[in-house]
Formats: structure tokens, sequence, C-alpha cells
């Protein structure tokens, strides 16, 4: 099964929500982080991990690169040429700083993000964008579910 359209349908759920920092329900408030949870919340059923407290300058506290790890961990990295309507953008705000934004990619031209002072919106993806992309990343295939049979073993 292509999830890819599910993905973007998911996402544009998501259009007029609120900007909430550190909030991921659709409707009522998120962030971008958020809007990425809240549609892996909703193809697998539950979040792939809560993140801690995190101020708007959690990048810069830490060091490190805390958003690119976290997609590592549960989504497959894909080369920004490979990408497609679905996956999922993280970008750096300036050259040489720590990526700290994300979005959804719904058409080769456009994304789903959750930017501050605004709500959820579907936005070109310009040039601008494209210039401060960090990585690129897919959702991993969902296997499907077991049939039940109502039979027991054997």
């Amino acid at each position: 099964m292509d999830t890819r359209p599910h993905i973007v349908a998911l996402a544009r759920g998501w259009l007029g929500t609120p900007y909430h920092h550190q909030a991921s329900l659709r409707g009522v408030g998120t962030d971008c982080v958020g809007l990425v949870r809240g549609i892996w919340r909703e193809l697998n059923g539950t979040d792939a991990e809560t993140p801690p407290a995190y101020t708007r300058d959690w990048a810069e506290g830490s060091g490190r690169e805390t958003l690119i790890e976290a997609a590592h961990r549960h989504l497959i990295e894909v080369a920004p040429s490979d990408m497609q309507p679905g996956d999922v953008l993280v970008f750096r705000w300036r050259r040489h700083t720590l990526a700290k934004h994300c979005a959804i990619l719904t058409v080769p031209t456009a994304m789903i993000h959750a930017l501050e002072g605004a709500p959820v919106s579907e936005v070109a993806f310009t040039p601008w964008w494209r210039r401060h992309l960090a990585a690129a990343f897919a959702f991993p295939e969902r296997l499907p579910l077991p049939v039940l049979t109502g039979r027991g073993p054997g």
C-alpha cells in the first residue's frame, strides 16, 4: 500500500491548526515537530517517542542535531533528489546552524508546516526553502495488520 497520498491527506487535515509551541493536537494547536508527531500518531496509533520539554532555542542550547537524530531513529533518510510527496523535510534557518524546522512535502512545489505566528499552512516550496533544506526523510511503510478470523491456533 502506498501511504504517501494518505500522509499528504493527513497533513492537509492539519491545515488551519493554530501554532502552539510544544503542542501536537490537530485543530487545537501544534508546532512543526508536533505536526510530524501528529501525522505519525495518525498513521501508527501512538507516538514514536515523547519529546522532552523544549524551549524555542532548544537547538542552540544543546549544540546537537536533535531534530535530525530523532528523524533518523524513526524515519528513512532519502536523498533530496528522491523526495516525494509525503516526505518530511528538515531545515536549517541559516547555513552552518543546527536544523530546527520541519514540514511535509505535499507536491514537488509545496509543503505543509507550522510556523510561529501563523496557523498550519500549505506554502510554496520556494528556492529559499530549498537552499535551507538540511535533510529529507520518508515515513516507513506500515505493515498490514493481521486479519483476525476468530479461530484459535491450529
